[in-house]
């Protein structure tokens, strides 16, 4: 029997395995800018992004000094992080770049423009924010076009000047 999961549905949060805390939290509240909602002890903290109860979670319970996953093995490749504009997303960029962050890409995919980096444990992050639905590019048989141009980064922080 066929199912079609409901179009309201969407991911709630992620829930991650790191090393230290506190060097996640460097990463998470200090500079993407979550807001820590609650900590487990030593072992787990919760962040979010407004009034919700956590976007992300992060825990030592597996994990507390363990090297990062090997990239060539199975897992997460990324988590994404949604901005709800384009000038939000130029701030984080600005930001990063500002804190000497390395970055491990930056790019326009028709629907949506992103950019990449790693955690201190080696999660892939995507920041990024989607064109309006009506920007969305087709293809020539009216289907919907994605893929992966560069990012014009010049473009991108001229929505700082606004």
């Amino acid at each position: 029997m066929s199912y079609t999961i409901p179009a309201q549905t969407r991911i709630g949060h992620v829930h991650l395995k790191v090393a230290d805390i506190d060097r996640a939290l460097a990463f998470y509240h200090d500079l993407l800018g979550f807001a820590i909602t609650m900590r487990y002890g030593n072992s787990a903290v919760f962040l979010a992004a407004g009034d919700y109860h956590h976007h992300i979670g992060l825990n030592t319970w597996h994990s507390k000094n363990a090297d990062p996953a090997p990239v060539r093995s199975a897992g997460l490749y990324h988590l994404a992080i949604v901005y709800p504009t384009r000038k939000d997303l130029a701030q984080i960029f600005k930001r990063l770049d500002d804190a000497g962050y390395p970055l491990t890409g930056a790019s326009d995919h028709g629907v949506s423009e992103a950019i990449y980096l790693n955690d201190p444990d080696g999660n892939g992050v995507e920041l990024y924010c989607d064109r309006p639905k009506d920007q969305w590019p087709s293809t020539t048989e009216g289907g919907l076009w994605m893929g992966t141009t560069p990012l014009n980064i010049e473009s991108l922080l001229q929505e700082l000047e606004h």
